[in-house]
């Protein structure tokens, strides 16, 4: 049966204007987000996924980056065609976005119900000013905020950390998004925190139907949430996989290099950690063929002059690496 895609990115490729000069920070990034579906988006820092997050919002910085080719498609719509007024009228309403940092992503000097508000006057106009102050009490309640009458009044300085991104999960959930943009949001919370921020975006997920984009560099949060991962790598795919099968056989040096660096419960304790050496390799100074081959310990000579494709290698599992069938035995 064919799979309802909400959202799909075609071949994005996006520039930078540096003092250095022009940079291309994502080359070719591929993938579909299936509705109800988490999908998760993975690699380290430095390998473009929030890049990847601001292209489909519209959000990269003018006139310095912007998206010179691909498609990003929502239900057949081309956002990258759309006027800015066209954008204005998506964001926030059929695709929103969660940022890492509540604390910088509301404005300190308004009142959360204030910036609550502020949605719904923009994209909910059929409500009349009494109800949306109703419906912004019922969203902090729906996202798990103690006493929203007395919270609704205060400002994020007032709010601990879980409690202001839960206020950002309400204000991204007021117009009921098809699609869901979370970057790392769960990054700056302790662990009992993030889980339970975890948890309330599975079940508001549940409820509402939506789909998710999950960042982030924690492997661990993928494992948990995810139904599909795409493993970036300096601006392009490595591999693409569904969850279990991604952990149980991943195919890309990469991919393999990140699962090997998570500690187990299997383990000797006290037993270091493995590392994959180096690091991500300026945008500046991109190798000419695999962008891995710098780091890779499987690299052959080919690795280093042509760039692999991304290919199939099973149902709904792609990898770009030219030497993936010999590492599958090693």
């Amino acid at each position: 049966m064919e799979r309802d895609i909400v959202l799909s990115v075609e071949n994005l490729a996006t520039e930078f204007t540096t003092d250095d000069g022009v940079v291309r920070v994502l080359d070719g990034v591929s993938f579909q987000v299936p509705r109800g579906k988490t999908l998760g988006i993975v690699g380290e820092s430095g390998c473009g996924k929030s890049v990847t997050s601001m292209s489909i919002m519209g959000l990269l910085p003018r006139p310095y980056g912007q998206v010179v080719d691909g498609k990003i498609l929502y239900r057949d719509q081309d956002l990258t065609k759309l006027s800015a007024e066209k954008l204005y009228e998506m964001r926030g309403n059929r695709i929103s976005m969660i940022f890492q940092d509540p604390m910088t992503a509301l404005n300190p000097v308004h009142t959360i119900g204030k910036q609550l508000i502020e949605v719904l006057k923009l994209h909910r106009t059929d409500l009349s000013k009494k109800e949306q102050f109703a419906y912004a009490l019922e969203m902090l309640e729906k996202v798990g905020i103690p006493s929203p009458e007395t919270r609704i009044n205060e400002y994020p300085h007032n709010l601990s950390g879980g409690m202001r991104q839960r206020v950002m999960i309400a204000i991204a959930l007021a117009c009921n998004p098809d699609v869901l943009i979370c970057d790392e949001p769960t990054t700056a919370l302790d662990v009992t925190v993030q889980a339970q921020i975890l948890e309330l975006m599975a079940s508001l997920q549940e409820e509402t139907g939506m789909s998710i984009i999950f960042i982030t560099h924690d492997l661990g949060v993928v494992a948990e949430i995810c139904d599909e991962v795409v493993v970036m790598y300096a601006g392009r795919v490595a591999e693409q996989a569904g969850i279990m099968e991604l952990f149980d056989n991943p195919k890309h040096p990469y991919t393999r290099g990140l699962m090997a660096s998570m500690p187990s419960l299997n383990m000797t304790p006290k037993t270091e950690l493995d590392t994959i050496p180096g690091a991500v390799p300026s945008l500046s100074e991109m190798p000419s063929g695999c962008r891995f081959s710098t780091r890779c310990k499987n690299k052959q000579a080919k690795c280093e002059t042509v760039a692999p494709a991304l290919q199939p290698v099973a149902a709904s599992h792609n990898v770009s690496c030219h030497f993936w069938g010999e590492l599958s035995h090693a």
